[in-house]
């Protein structure tokens, strides 16, 4: 049996990215200013049936390469981020422009490596993320060229979407490229090479199949787009790669164009459970029985139903839940330090300021990163 073609419009949460070869004309160095406000108008209209959008852009190398004169040429360390200084004002207002006449609200976010590695990190990125979207805004994601050196960098935004679409909870991520799919061989040397529609697993096989080819100005490859897929696949979000430089290239996408999906096997939610529940856990939390119940109706854990706690955990590590009786509840990831939790246990979620001497999250262990 065929495996079934995922749809652009069953998405929940989606991240498209954006290469720069789309964003930038390779020979003038300008924006492509036409084809960003397409994609914006299709950014409405996918927006407006109620799917949160995330951006993930790359650009601002090169159009500050352009404002600076750099030429085409390769670029030094710090002539590159100097030129990202220089373009990210720029991309960023880009898309404000673009987006503004939608009434559609854009953010920027610029990422590191690091801000994934640290879990203390990564979840204050996931939380601001999360807040807004709540709030209906665009965020727009790039990595932060500016201050990234080899060690603490991505290397290439499908790899960064692919973090990205994990870490927000997407359910689709959005390969915008200068191929409209994933081939059994490069089709510019081989005019035998067919096109997969759909890929469930990426097996060695299939990488096997991929080159190195990209564009002039874009890092990414074939083979970064597999890892991107492996990565978001194993997060519970399904992945396209599809031509982007046509106008409107979202709506090309649910109108038919070629495109290869690769299909997740769960759904992030459950990804993430499963993420947590592997965890080994590195203090314990003692809870009343009013907490238990609260949890087993789908509730957050509030600093109040916590009884005792022990251990030596930081913020983001993962802890286990147990009953008054001793019997293990589930785990999940704390909020808070051992010292905090300890300070704020017994105690409502409004006296946590008065407690610690500044603002507090409400829930000590929230139900996004419990699994019972």
């Amino acid at each position: 049996m065929a495996p079934l073609t995922p749809k652009l419009d069953d998405a929940k949460r989606l991240v498209v990215k954006i290469g720069s070869a789309l964003l930038v004309d390779r020979k003038t160095g300008a924006l492509r200013s036409d084809w960003l406000h397409a994609l914006a108008e299709d950014v409405a209209r996918v927006k407006g049936r109620g799917t949160d959008v995330i951006l993930v852009s790359s650009g601002s190398i090169a159009l500050g390469r352009s404002a600076l004169g750099l030429g085409r040429g390769d670029l030094s360390l710090e002539q590159a981020q100097a030129a990202a200084a220089v373009g990210q004002i720029r991309l960023a207002r880009a898309y404000e422009e673009a987006l503004a006449p939608h009434q559609i609200t854009t953010a920027q976010i610029l990422l590191t490596l690091d801000d994934s590695a640290d879990r203390r990190r990564y979840l204050n990125t996931r939380a601001t993320v999360g807040a807004l979207l709540g709030l209906g805004t665009v965020p727009i994601v790039n990595e932060n060229d500016t201050i990234a050196t080899d060690e603490i960098r991505y290397g290439d935004n499908d790899r960064l979407a692919a973090n990205v679409a994990v870490m927000a909870g997407a359910d689709q991520l959005v390969l915008l490229s200068d191929v409209d799919g994933f081939y059994s061989a490069n089709p510019v040397d081989d005019p035998g090479a067919r096109r997969f529609d759909v890929i469930e697993m990426v097996t060695p096989e299939i990488e096997r199949m991929a080159g190195d080819a990209g564009s002039g100005l874009s890092k990414g490859g074939m083979k970064t787009k597999l890892m991107a897929a492996k990565t978001a696949s194993a997060g519970g979000c399904a992945m396209v790669i599809t031509e982007g430089s046509v106008m409107h290239p979202l709506t090309a996408l649910e109108s038919g164009a070629n495109a290869t999906w690769f299909t997740a096997t769960t759904h992030p939610q459950a990804a993430r459970k499963r993420w947590i529940s592997a965890m080994k856990p590195k203090g314990i939390l003692t809870l009343d029985a009013g907490a238990v119940a609260a949890l087993t109706r789908g509730k957050s854990l509030l600093p109040a139903g916590v009884a005792s706690v022990s251990g030596a955990f930081k913020r983001g590590d993962p802890v286990s839940l147990v009953g008054p009786d001793g019997a293990r509840l589930g785990q999940g990831l704390s909020r808070y330090t051992v010292a905090e939790a300890d300070a704020i246990a017994g105690h409502h979620s409004s006296e946590i300021e008065a407690i610690l001497g500044y603002p507090g999250r409400a829930a000590l262990v929230h139900r996004d990163d419990l699994v019972l």
